[in-house]
């Protein structure tokens, strides 16, 4: 009886699991370690010898494998995105930045300099370059910036009668810098140019800098309210992507010149985008909301949630303690980065959408909450023994998806804005999509500090961040 009995229940057991992974595949995808042994033959497997077979590597990355990483994507970067200024008309090469054509253009690269991705790439190298030492970070960002201020000015003194830029038949036009028309063309740009210039590099960026941030704050299109807003896809769109696209350029502008106009603003749009689409519940942002629609359809896309987190750190930075909004701006940062962490992947990673887990895993909007979260730990801003080991495992995961040439893999192209999950979860992936190098010099570079500020990580049962008592 007995016999049939524990024959019963090992069937049925096995007809859960079956149906529960035939209808879940998520959790299908994640299989526990196989033990072919019973306690009687070798009692002490069970008591902690046998490893775990992670996806992942579970323990901690040291700061010298971290930066090993960080110099091949340097490495790659350098042939990959390099200052090289055509003739517009012909495309001749032009060598010489002190002897350039009329019509200048920046040839077309496969990774391009003066791109709102690469804002994010020169703040990141100069972000590991404070924390790492490494002149290499301060030497790209330096010859870059610095070519397209000088290739800038000379482009000014060359536009058309009606103060127009003209159209370029070879290579890639200087229009964003010279007339930005757009957030995208100016406010992630325009926050690398002032922490350039801050840091003494650049050579003369100011002009620059100031027409970015006169774009942002006074000829982008806002709703009634003052918030940022575009007539793409549909009239009166707010995209969550502007939060970074304005708002470290205006807590940026507030740091270079005093000016509280500039904090005031920068808060102000946080707030305002969070009362329309931040979702309480989940403590994630949807990505797209429009002014007459009167059903939100809910995606809260991976990367725009980066974008959203990237920009409450970049203001709690630079906001002085005392201004009026930093508590509240604080309060959602919190709530965000535990929204986030309770959505990571079994590997380490997140997924395209965040509340999706049969979406794939993308490595942009990882390293965005990788770094985020890890700043809001070495700013006090979050407890480490609750967030530290979220970031750990994240680095070790988006560390995965360098290849060997320095190349970021698994990172989404720019999609647009969709109303149906389809549109999201097939977004192709590409290693020219630049919107991962930026990210995962952001994310080494904090996680190097957080290694260092951090000596008592242990693995005690699982990884904890914090000194344990002995029992």
């Amino acid at each position: 009886m007995e016999h049939w009995a524990r024959a019963f229940a090992m069937a049925s057991s096995v007809c859960v699991l079956i149906i529960f992974g035939a209808v879940n595949p998520a959790i299908a995808q994640s299989t526990p370690t196989q033990i072919h042994t019973s306690p009687q033959a070798d009692p002490g497997v069970y008591s902690g010898r046998l490893k775990p077979d992670y996806p992942t590597a579970y323990e901690p990355a040291s700061a010298q494998s971290i930066q090993v990483t960080l110099e091949r994507i340097h490495s790659y970067l350098e042939q990959a995105s390099p200052l090289r200024v055509v003739d517009g008309n012909t495309g001749a090469v032009a060598s010489d930045l002190k002897k350039l054509p009329a019509l200048v253009a920046f040839d077309r690269t496969d990774l391009l300099i003066l791109t709102y991705e690469w804002g994010v790439t020169y703040s990141g190298m100069l972000l590991a370059a404070e924390i790492t030492g490494d002149t290499r970070y301060r030497k790209y960002t330096h010859d870059r910036l610095a070519g397209i201020e000088a290739v800038a000015t000379h482009a000014k003194k060359h536009l058309a009668a009606d103060g127009s830029v003209p159209t370029v038949a070879h290579g890639t036009s200087l229009r964003s810098i010279l007339k930005p028309r757009s957030l995208d063309d100016s406010g992630s740009m325009c926050a690398a140019m002032i922490k350039a210039h801050r840091a003494g590099l650049g050579n003369n960026l100011r002009p620059w800098i100031d027409n970015y941030v006169q774009y942002v704050s006074t000829k982008q299109m806002r709703l009634a309210d003052g918030t940022l807003a575009r007539n793409r896809p549909l009239p009166a769109s707010l995209w969550l992507d502007d939060l970074y696209m304005s708002v470290p350029c205006l807590a940026q502008a507030g740091k270079l010149t005093g000016e509280t106009r500039y904090f005031d603003d920068a808060a102000k749009q946080i707030l305002q985008f969070a009362e329309r689409m931040f979702l309480k519940e989940r403590s994630l942002f949807m990505h797209g909301w429009v002014q007459d629609m009167q059903h939100h359809p809910v995606f809260p896309w991976a990367r725009a949630n980066g974008w959203a987190i990237l920009a409450m750190v970049e203001l709690l930075e630079v906001l002085p303690e005392s201004h009026p909004q930093r508590a509240k701006i604080l309060e959602l940062y919190r709530a965000h980065a535990a929204g986030l962490t309770a959505t990571q992947g079994h590997t380490g990673l997140w997924h395209q959408l965040l509340d999706r887990r049969e979406s794939y895993q993308e490595t942009s909007a990882s390293a965005m909450f990788v770094y985020a979260i890890a700043r809001g730990i070495n700013r006090g801003w979050l407890d480490a023994r609750a967030f530290g080991p979220a970031v750990s495992l994240g680095w070790n995961a988006v560390a995965t998806n360098v290849n060997a040439k320095g190349q970021v893999e698994g990172t989404c192209v720019g999609p647009g804005m969709g109303w149906d999950p389809m549109f999201y979860m097939y977004r192709p992936v590409h290693v020219l999509a630049a919107h991962g190098y930026g990210p995962m010099f952001l994310a080494g570079a904090e996680m190097i500090a957080l290694l260092r500020s951090q000596p008592d990580v242990t693995m005690n049962g699982g990884l904890q961040f914090g000194k344990a008592i002995p029992e």
